[in-house]
């Protein structure tokens, strides 16, 4: 694929909703994990987890607890991403993790569109649902 500078990436980049039914190879996910991986954390604390969903009852299940949004189950893998949190505060009185994930997924999502796939981050869905359907501990 082409480089792209990252104000390129950045343009490119928009909340897709209806996906091609291929599956994404395991390299790509290696791609947009290690760039999750590379991103910046809170004293280098890398609190987040990644788990990769391709289970397509798994998914049509996410996609319920997202609030019913079909196009979610439409992707064929889902990145669900959380953290161990270990409590850490930052000086500005907020905890780490949740900005840290959120500069990892920023990360993951800038991959993706220099990759050729289309994302969506997605903030509506309960958390209590997903962590069921996934066994996801505390």
């Amino acid at each position: 694929m082409n480089q792209k500078n990252i104000y390129e990436l950045i343009a490119l980049r928009k909340s897709v909703r209806s996906y091609k039914s291929d599956p994404v190879p395991d390299e790509l996910i290696r791609k947009l994990l290690e760039a999750a991986r590379l991103s910046p954390s809170a004293s280098n604390r890398q609190e987040w987890r990644f788990i990769i969903v391709t289970d397509t009852e798994n998914r049509r299940q996410i996609a319920d607890a997202a609030c019913r949004q079909r196009f979610v189950a439409e992707a064929p893998v889902i990145i669900i991403c959380c953290a161990k949190p270990d409590g850490h505060i930052m000086t500005c009185g907020q905890p780490s993790y949740p900005i840290d994930v959120a500069i990892a997924i920023d990360h993951i999502t800038l991959c993706a569109v220099e990759e050729g796939l289309g994302t969506c981050w997605i903030g509506a869905f309960y958390e209590d649902e997903v962590k069921r359907i996934l066994n996801i501990p505390k």
